[in-house]
């Protein structure tokens, strides 16, 4: 613009032009301000439409990056880094323009004072403009930075992992309903778990059908005549003093018609009385000679009849691989009783029942059965073996064979060793089923009290104990003691003396089962 001032210098009229000239300067001085005036305001409108923009592509942006986080932000760099490097172009070719400028501003400082003054503040503006603009880049940065990391983070983690993080935060915001849930579950499985157990019970109870057991201690033989009765007396009494002798028996021949009692509490003894006698009538010949021979040979008949009986009930329960000593041992529990009842019916029962609740469980019932059977084999064995009839048997058939199963079922059914399997549960609960059902075993009220009686007084006679109760008919004592002089070890310990006790001085049914308590309380009140 200077130069075409000069290029218009000359042809201005020498002399008298001083006004138009001066016009001519203030119209430029004036065009000048009118330019810079144009361009402080296509200026501003460039950076407030830059800001709009800015603004605009910051929340398009946002918008964008909860659907394609990692993408808008890769773009939302760019974006930025293409306006960063407009606005920088913009901003230096601007600053070169501005102090382009100033340097022809500067040239004419004489006449332009007033500008240079005006583009000063301009610039001071321009310099807090772009420190804002500073500080709107690196806040973006920030949050770009901070937007990335976050979706970083979320994208390291797998399913799994979101997962376990939410179950956390569920478990410890509902803790409580947890516990309340917990509680309800646990004690409706408990419920449920006593309903099916007595269902199981109940349904093989009621598929047992058993007799009543008699208490039977003497046995009548049917005579042919009543003239037999004076020949088994024989002369002076000599005949029936020799049977009674060799059976030890006794012969009972009173008024009635045509029948003796034999009686003796042994069973055996009076089985082979029974069959001896039966054949010295078949005979005739009855005198102490023949007496002594028929009494042997009833016994050599009693031990084939001991064994045919113990094959009946191995036969009838369809159990199979038994060795023939324990299948003799069976046919003997035909001779003894337990408070009236047969122990070998008995065994029976149990090999039933457990068959029966085996099969309700889901177990094999071959393995029930066949231990349910041998389970009181031991009461058979002859007394000079020591030990419990628990522990004897099941001694005896391990010799013979048997599995470790079957063995300790048999010597835990008294609870005098841990049961290893759910087969030896399922003998002692036949066991007691069998024991105490209904006419299983007879006792008059006067004994069953003074039994209950016997074993509460046998309980206090320990040391420490407080108290006892006979419970459940007498089939549990429960024993209370100081917790300050009987320890816990101590209490363990009196558990089994008091059982040693019992099984030596009181006779009972089935079994009894101890249960001592120990109870420490400590009781403090807060005022």
């Amino acid at each position: 613009m200077l130069n075409a001032l000069a290029a218009l210098k000359p042809l201005a009229p020498p002399a008298g032009a001083e006004f138009s000239l001066g016009a001519f300067i203030i119209a430029t001085i004036t065009g000048i301000l009118v330019g810079l005036g144009l361009i402080w305001f296509l200026t501003r409108q460039t950076r407030r439409l830059s800001a709009q923009s800015a603004a605009a592509h910051l929340e398009l942006t946002k918008r964008e990056a909860a659907v394609a986080a990692q993408e808008l932000i890769s773009k939302a760099d760019e974006v930025i880094r293409q306006r960063e490097s407009e606005l920088t172009r913009d901003l230096d070719r601007r600053k070169i323009e501005i102090e382009h400028m100033l340097r022809e501003i500067r040239s004419h400082e004489e006449s332009i004072g007033l500008l240079d003054y005006q583009l000063e503040q301009r610039q001071e503006r321009l310099t807090r403009e772009a420190s804002a603009l500073t500080q709107a880049r690196e806040a973006m940065r920030s949050l770009s930075k901070r937007l990335r990391q976050r979706l970083e983070g979320v994208a390291a983690l797998d399913g799994e992992e979101i997962r376990k993080q939410l179950r956390e935060e569920i478990t410890f915001e509902c803790q409580e309903e947890l516990r309340v849930l917990r509680k309800e579950l646990l004690e409706r499985s408990e419920q449920d778990i006593a309903q099916e157990g007595k269902r199981i019970v109940v349904t093989a109870m009621q598929r047992l059908v058993s007799k009543p057991n008699n208490d039977l201690t003497a046995t009548i033989v049917q005579l042919p005549s009543e003239e037999m009765k004076g020949r088994i007396i024989g002369r002076e009494g000599r005949n029936i003093k020799s049977f009674e002798a060799a059976t030890g028996t006794t012969l009972l021949i009173d008024e009635s018609p045509q029948m003796v009692l034999i009686s003796s509490f042994d069973p055996v003894r009076r089985e082979v009385a029974k069959l001896a006698l039966e054949a010295l009538l078949k005979d005739g010949r009855i005198h102490p000679a023949s007496i002594e021979e028929f009494v042997n040979r009833a016994r050599q008949d009693m031990e084939l009849h001991i064994a045919q009986m113990g094959a009946e009930a191995v036969d009838r329960l369809k159990i199979s691989g038994l060795h023939p000593e324990s299948i003799k041992l069976l046919g003997k529990l035909r001779f003894r009783f337990s408070y009236t009842q047969n122990v070998l019916d008995h065994s029976i029962e149990v090999a039933q029942l457990c068959a029966m609740l085996a099969s309700e469980l889901g177990l094999e019932p071959q393995i029930a059965k066949r231990a349910g059977l041998l389970h009181d084999i031991g009461k058979s064995i002859e007394g000079e073996y020591e030990g419990s009839h628990a522990q004897i048997g099941a001694d005896f058939i391990r010799r013979y064979g048997e599995t470790a199963i079957v063995v300790n079922a048999v010597a835990a059914h008294h609870a005098e060793v841990k049961p290893e399997t759910i087969y030896a549960g399922l003998v002692i609960l036949a066991d007691a089923i069998s024991a105490s059902r209904p006419g299983a075993r007879a006792e008059s009220m006067a004994s069953y009290i003074e039994r209950l009686e016997r074993l509460e007084k046998l309980a206090l006679t320990m040391p420490g104990v407080q108290q006892a109760f006979a419970i459940q008919a007498g089939r549990e004592v429960r024993v209370l003691v100081h917790p300050t002089i009987v320890t816990d070890d101590q209490a363990h310990a009196l558990a089994k003396t008091l059982r040693l006790k019992i099984e030596q001085e009181l006779d009972y049914p089935s079994t009894i089962k101890i249960t001592v308590i120990r109870e420490q309380r400590y009781v403090e009140t807060a005022t």
